[in-house]
């Protein structure tokens, strides 16, 4: 397979090269140059780590990293991805919980994946500088993924006061290979930093850079397999194609949905979750690309107001009416998300983080017709206790740490502050 920049179709690399260079030369993302067609497995659904070889298979044939596949994926698929069923017949919603890895966020899939794969592929001598940007889980999950690798130094750009404070120590605690940057600005100004440092030629004669935000194809490819795998287990028990409800936010997971569909998955409608951050809903509604400064909310990884991956998304969709003919995006306010977490704990026992009532929040408001007709799965994509100092209250409890996050709390942090401004960061890069 061959791996070309979403602003030239001629600029083509491998996968390897691709996860290596993060971002394209020319400014694009990198992206498949025709997605494979794999449709549904011949043996059926096992494990999600089955399920991963197969998918992903396709996508490395004739990589030097094909034969290695198996090995990657089971390095970096060592927790589960449960589907769990809230609500049965008439009406169908299942929960896919993403939190289960070592910090408690779907990041950690993305991640481990790509930290696996980079482990893997021969560098040029120089220590990789993985540069990242995070408006909350990214950060941590790629520093639990890179800490104490040889030969990678990892520095993480998040907006001061803008995560949440467990969050915030995630980011933070790692020391050793890992650094720590409070930006004071936005997420979307730590992202602007990110791709100036790759745009810079200086810095990138000077350090081996590499990105593990979503910009990096090797955080996405793992990401479509939980949805797959998802997907097909419904398919199994009930001979239909379930609809997702995304928590959206740099748009990698709905990238990452919309793969998975294209590849031939059985899927079928495709929600996209925002929450006050309205970029994406009104250019669906009018067709008008508008990017805007991010607004500060309760789900604030999901904080971006001007999404990286939409550039994949037109990729896919070069016009809008094309996307919106396959895509919904719907926006949700903070009010409504408190609301979700109190109602559902107090009709279903579920327990939501901020971001995951925004999916639950759009499932309940559909009309009760569309949802008779579609087994819907909600995305959980982070664990609530990441953010008691907002459920705690709505639900009126306490909220049980999970032992990898509980075990972070034991940890020094340390960080260092920056101005949103390159200059500062691209003099702090390379120094000790």
């Amino acid at each position: 397979m061959r791996i070309c920049s979403t602003r030239d179709r001629a600029l083509t690399v491998s996968l390897s090269q691709a996860m290596q260079q993060g971002l394209a030369p020319d400014g694009g993302l990198f992206v498949p140059a025709e997605l494979p067609h794999i449709g549904l497995p011949r043996h059926g659904v096992t494990t999600l780590a089955g399920t991963a070889r197969t998918l992903l298979a396709p996508f490395f044939e004739g990589d030097a990293l094909a034969p290695r596949v198996p090995e990657i994926v089971a390095e970096a698929f060592t927790f589960p991805a449960p589907l769990r069923r809230v609500q049965g017949d008439p009406e169908r919603l299942s929960v896919l919980e993403l939190f289960h890895g070592p910090t408690a966020a779907f990041k950690d899939f993305g991640a481990r994946f790509l930290a696996a794969c980079l482990a893997r592929i021969p560098g040029d001598g120089r220590p990789l500088t993985i540069l990242v940007a995070t408006s909350g889980d990214t950060g941590g999950a790629v520093a639990a993924a890179f800490h104490g690798r040889p030969g990678v130094e990892v520095v993480v750009l998040y907006p001061a006061g803008l995560v949440s404070p467990l969050q915030e120590r995630q980011l933070t605690c790692w020391g050793g290979n890992v650094r720590s940057f409070a930006v004071q600005g936005s997420f979307d100004d730590c992202q602007r930093m990110v791709k100036q440092a790759f745009a810079d030629p200086e810095l990138r004669t000077r350090l081996r850079l590499n990105s593990a935000n979503s910009i990096n194809i090797g955080r996405l490819l793992p990401q479509l397999c939980y949805f797959g795998a998802a997907a097909l287990r419904v398919w199994e028990s009930e001979g239909r194609a379930p609809g997702f409800l995304v928590p959206s936010g740099n748009l990698g997971q709905a990238v990452a949905c919309v793969w998975a569909r294209a590849i031939g998955l059985p899927i079928g409608e495709i929600v996209l979750v925002h929450n006050a951050n309205r970029t994406v809903p009104d250019f669906l509604a009018d067709g008008e690309w508008r990017p805007r400064p991010s607004i500060a909310t309760l789900a604030s990884a999901m904080d971006v107001g001007d999404p990286s991956n939409m550039e994949r998304l037109r990729f896919l969709f070069p016009d809008a009416a094309g996307m919106a003919g396959s895509l919904r995006a719907v926006s949700v306010s903070d009010s409504q998300i408190r609301e979700c977490i109190r109602a559902e704990y107090a009709q279903t026992g579920l327990v939501l983080c901020p971001h995951s009532a925004t999916a639950v929040h759009v499932y309940r408001s559909l009309d009760p017709g569309v949802r008779r007709e579609t087994h819907w799965i909600a995305v959980a994509t982070a664990h609530a206790a990441k953010f008691a100092e907002i459920v705690a209250p709505l639900i009126g409890g306490t909220l049980t740490m999970p032992p990898a996050l509980a075990e972070l709390a034991t940890r020094p942090v340390a960080h260092e502050d920056l101005p949103a401004d390159f200059a500062a960061l691209r003099a702090r890069l390379g120094t000790t």
